[in-house]
């Protein structure tokens, strides 16, 4: 029994130098070969625009059928609501005012007759007029006019559906048998992947940030040494721990200067509001840079720049996401999945902790702030001219004027009868005198109406100028004290009130 092989997966093939070709004694092989190529080519893309033709007009002419098909159902209704011709007549009307600028894709809205609601027009439009003229031609009564132009309506609408079905119909087989044509033959467009590794190598683990602290102790490293005997042995080992001690100084001092930074991704991080457990869990997710050696430690260094900075709820935050890291690597392998699984479930006894962690952390973060603010300040060697309540339950506030005083100027209110109207007006020039005089940061800042930005900008000017500045807000009455006096908190007023204070006491002794 003879097994003979199957070609039949070889039929589809079309071959541009099948041997076949009869050829002409005038012409080479070569050029009759690139003229069937280019003859094959050029019907596979006739065909192709064929296809996508078709495929377009039976999309187009689908949307446009039902829509035909309602109003000849309308028109023909024998007991219609509204008259066969004023229904056409508002339809068309509307089509012309308000048309909408649905089309088919690749056709420009901005063109009415290649939109749906155009090509809509168009037709009623000839039915209409080849119904007016039918009733002229016909020489119709003006009575019977209306009901005529009505059933020329209808026939004609109800003709345009019978056809558009049929081109519908024609054009559907027409595709199916392009399409057949189509896939007679093998082209490049249908070759397609066989198999395909959908396999993907995980990401390398992320680097530690730059400057990252770590534990010295852990590190192993192996190194051959060369020992020498010596005639004091005890004098070279305390030389060398003596040198040791040296090197492990310097290291401290340089791991000390050197602090980490945030990268894009702890930055984008350190930005996620406090206590929105799920947005952090969801960029740790899509982020594994941010789980990395020395992460902590950076937003910390963020929190403390930015709380210098005066950036409190942005320090919070640093601090927020800083002790959210430290916590998930003390829970250990699993300890993102088991954090955040408590956290968002709303665990109570696990945020108390953790609330009560992060408040901790960043009230001491604030007073190590304030500290080193000050310790800045002592540093400089600047004095200052600061105003300070003498005690807690004095405030100081600024009566800012609003402008020169009026000319009618109307003395309200109690205790007022005794006062001169023109000394009243002398007092408030005087203060608006002294206001204009001031430099535009100061009268900013007392417009503001909050101390700390008075003492900001006192603190950048001289001691001179700034007691003469003080003197002229007590002159003017803008300088309002719950309780009177002004406190000089210079190093040289403390020095003169401490020396004051002992003279009293040994005086009174």
């Amino acid at each position: 029994m003879s097994l003979s092989a199957s070609y039949k997966k070889w039929d589809k093939l079309e071959l541009s130098d099948d041997s076949d070709i009869e050829g002409h004694p005038n012409v080479d092989k070569k050029s009759l070969i690139r003229w069937k190529q280019r003859d094959i080519h050029e019907k596979r893309e006739l065909r192709k625009h064929t296809i996508a033709h078709l495929k377009a007009q039976i999309a187009c002419n689908s949307v446009l059928l039902p829509r035909i098909t309602d109003i000849a159902n309308t028109l023909a209704d024998p007991a219609p609501p509204v008259p066969p011709t004023a229904y056409f007549n508002s339809y068309v009307e509307r089509l012309e005012k308000n048309p909408s600028r649905d089309c088919p894709p690749g056709n420009n809205p901005d063109k009415s007759e290649q939109t749906y609601d155009g090509m809509l027009l168009a037709l009623l439009r000839k039915v209409g007029d080849d119904a007016r003229v039918k009733v002229k031609e016909a020489n119709t009564l003006e009575s019977e006019r209306d009901e005529k132009v009505a059933k020329y309506l209808a026939s004609g609408v109800a003709e345009h559906v019978t056809k558009l079905k049929e081109t519908i119909d024609n054009d559907t087989v027409k595709l199916a048998a392009e399409e057949k044509e189509q896939k007679k033959n093998i082209t490049s467009e249908d070759l397609h992947d066989g198999f395909e590794s959908k396999y993907a190598p995980p990401p390398p683990e992320p680097k530690p940030l730059p400057h990252a602290k770590f534990d010295k102790g852990k590190e192993k490293t192996k190194s051959t040494t060369t020992e020498y005997e010596v005639l004091n042995p005890k004098a070279v080992a305390a030389s060398t721990s003596a040198d040791d001690d040296d090197d492990e100084d310097e290291d401290e001092d340089e791991d000390d200067e050197t602090l980490p930074d945030l990268t894009p991704s702890l930055e984008a991080f350190s930005k996620i509001p406090v206590r929105a457990y799920e947005k952090s869990f969801e960029f740790i997710q899509s982020h594994r840079d941010v789980i990395v050696p020395g992460a902590s430690d950076a937003l910390l260094v963020a929190a403390f720049r930015a709380q210098s900075a005066g950036k409190s709820k942005y320090a919070k935050q640093c601090v927020h996401q800083s002790l959210l890291l430290q916590y998930c690597e003390k829970l250990g392998k699993d300890g993102v999945r088991v954090f955040f699984r408590k956290m968002v479930s709303g665990d109570p006894r696990a945020e108390s902790v953790f609330v009560n962690d992060m408040e901790g952390t960043y009230k001491h973060l604030v007073e190590r702030v304030n500290v080193s603010l000050k310790e800045q300040a002592s540093a400089s060697g600047k004095e200052q001219i600061q105003l300070v309540p003498e005690n807690p339950n004095q405030s100081i506030s600024f009566n800012v004027p609003d402008g020169p005083p009026p000319e009618n100027l109307v003395l309200e209110g109690p205790e007022t009868e005794d006062l001169d109207v023109e000394e009243v007006r002398k007092a408030l020039q005087l203060r608006w005198d002294v206001f204009e005089a001031f430099p535009a940061d100061l009268q900013d800042a007392l417009k503001q109406g909050t101390l700390d930005a008075v003492n900001k900008v006192l603190g950048d000017m001289d001691v001179e100028t700034a007691e003469s500045i003080v003197q002229q807000l007590d002159m003017a009455g803008i300088l309002s004290f719950a309780e009177g006096g002004i406190r000089d908190e210079t190093d040289q007023a403390k020095a003169e009130r401490a020396a004051a204070g002992e003279a009293a006491s040994s005086a009174t002794t």
